[in-house]
């Protein structure tokens, strides 16, 4: 049976109440608050109730945001009732046309959970990235996830608000200095370029906008101010930044190759609230504060001797395991051998814009990175070392890869390494990881960039195919410098386009049943029978023999490595 579990009586941080007032009106409706909603809240989660079936965990102070459950729904009563035993402070359901069960509103007001439902128009990424936004706003610490962005990470904010209003940005301090830029997804136009290479908006510029009366008209109003196209330059849209009476800096967006979107205006002006904690951090610790975090991560996953001082500077506690989880990006052209790779990678960083929101929302103490179309994840470990591969960051993972999936042409590999017991694990743990992402991507490879789909794995479930990496790894460098019938075979099909190759290589996960091997071909069995004999004549291939079935094997899976 399970017991109700109170709130806990000492929890702290900014009320219900408080971050309601930040965020955009109608967003959210309060359906039912029995408790009011000056009720302090720790955190806001998405959560799952298909993926967590233990109602016994403990969820004190918590806002819920539950993926997938409709107020109209039948579940959404137990689903209530399971939050209230946990002790949440709110749970908020999608609203959907039919509105709210009458039961279910009677089921909040007879519990202690407040009961909200989000707009159907705003998508959970965007409440998430409110709420997060409005409780770093209002905390005491200015350490604390935002958006799915570490506080002070601009670049990663005014690709977020790129997105947004459909245009390139750039984040300015009140001396019209570069905090941070968009991504370029076309050719800027001459100012914004000679903004970006010099650091700052040229001085002859600042004095056109001054003696325009432009500037003036920022710094005096909290609204959004236009400055329309002219011959030389595409229209702007700029806005300030305040915290209070206090200017922090301002947005500015740029039409990109197109109009601004019909809502531009609108976006830059929620941009600027959320913005608000980002320059407020940034003013505090600067560029070199988040540069040095940034630089601390990798020194964790790399092993270097300055290990325990970066986990200090990224607050992960040396003595708890951690588990690393990588995730890959790729569009999904790229992963097709006979297609050309995308060329900007747009989709593939704003896959990871998502799973950096995602990963930052499963849990305090998480700590991301990205390099290139990888984002790393340090995930604290539930339990103790011993507790399995992966431990608890199995289930970040698949959250990643179902969160992919809503993103169009884009597939995700989220690989899981073994708890690491020490700092001087980690970076065991991150090379399984990305070892097992190899073998996910190795997997989409083979069955073709139409039927790939986004997937994840511990590195226990793919113990073997880790292992084959590993060999083939050492092997490769040797092997490169042999010459022999393998390597004949391998250079007569890309010179002349056969497909000798292939053949054997059926033929060899086929066991040697060449009727099962000739159906994956879909040829002939025949037409098979040949293609061996021949590879026989022609090369020295001699699948009778164990020894030559082992190296034609190897060289075939290192073939595609050697293009």
């Amino acid at each position: 049976m399970t017991t109700r579990r109170e709130p806990n009586p000492d929890a702290t941080g900014p009320s219900l109440s408080q971050l309601l007032r930040l965020i955009d009106p109608g967003m959210l409706d309060v359906l039912a608050a029995p408790r009011g909603t000056d009720i302090p809240v720790a955190d806001v989660v998405l959560h799952d109730p298909g993926e967590d079936r233990d109602e016994d965990r403990a969820a004190s102070g918590l806002v819920l945001l539950v993926v997938g459950v409709e107020a109209a729904s039948p579940d959404a009563e137990d689903v209530l009732r399971a939050a209230d035993r946990a002790g949440a402070a709110a749970v908020v359901m999608r609203r959907g046309t039919r509105g709210p069960r009458a039961a279910l509103v009677a089921a909040a007001e007879s519990g202690r959970t407040a009961l909200l439902t989000r707009h159907p128009d705003r998508d959970w990424t965007e409440v998430l990235g409110r709420l997060r936004t409005a409780l770093a706003h209002n905390a005491a610490s200015g350490s604390a996830a935002v958006a799915g962005l570490r506080l002070g990470d601009l670049s990663g904010l005014a690709n977020t608000v790129a997105d947004l209003v459909g245009g390139a940005i750039t984040i300015e301090d009140p001396q019209s200095r570069v905090l941070a830029y968009s991504r370029m997804d076309h050719e800027p136009d001459p100012m914004r370029r000679l903004t970006i290479l010099g650091q700052e908006v040229p001085r002859w510029r600042v004095a056109e906008l001054r003696e325009s009366g432009f500037f003036q008209a920022l710094w005096s109003t909290d609204d959004v101010v236009r400055r329309p196209a002219d011959d030389r330059y595409a229209e702007r849209l700029a806005i300030a930044v305040r915290h209070g009476s206090e200017v922090l800096g301002s947005l500015w967006a740029a039409a990109d190759g197109r109009p601004l979107a019909e809502g531009a205006a609108a976006a830059l002006r929620t941009a600027a609230r959320a913005a608000v904690p980002h320059l407020v951090h940034h003013e505090a610790w600067g560029r070199a504060a988040a540069r040095r975090r940034e630089e601390a991560v990798q020194a964790l996953l790399e092993g270097r001797p300055d290990a325990e001082q970066a986990a200090r500077t990224v607050g992960v506690a040396p003595d708890r395991p951690h588990t690393v989880l990588v995730a890959e990006a790729y569009d999904t052209r790229a992963l097709d051998a006979a297609a050309a790779p995308a060329a900007d990678g747009a989709a593939e960083q704003r896959v990871l814009d998502v799973l950096a929101l995602q990963a930052a929302a499963y849990r305090p103490g998480c700590v991301t990175a990205r390099s290139g179309r990888r984002l790393f994840v340090l995930v604290p470990a539930g339990g103790s070392a011993g507790g399995g591969a992966g431990g608890s960051a199995v289930e970040p993972a698949r959250q990643l890869v179902a969160t992919a999936r809503s993103v169009p042409h884009t597939v995700v590999f989220a690989g899981v390494g073994p708890v690491a017991a020490s700092l001087s694990e980690l970076p065991a743990s991150r090379e399984a990881a990305e070892l097992v992402v190899r073998v996910l991507r190795g997997r989409a490879s083979a069955v073709g960039a139409a039927s790939a789909v986004s997937a994840s794995a511990v590195s226990d479930d793919v113990a073997s195919e880790v292992a084959l990496l590993k060999v083939l790894d050492r092997v490769e460098p040797l092997w490169q410098a042999m010459s022999g019938p393998v390597h004949a075979m391998v250079a007569h099909d890309r010179a002349h386009g056969s497909e000798y190759g292939a053949s054997v290589t059926a033929y060899l996960h086929a066991f040697g049943d060449t009727g099962a091997a000739a159906q994956r071909l879909n040829v002939h069995p025949n037409t098979l029978r040949y293609r061996l004999r021949r590879a026989r004549e022609l090369f020295g291939v001699d699948l009778t023999d164990p020894t030559g079935r082992l190296l034609a094997d190897i060289g075939l899976r290192l073939a595609p490595r050697l293009e």
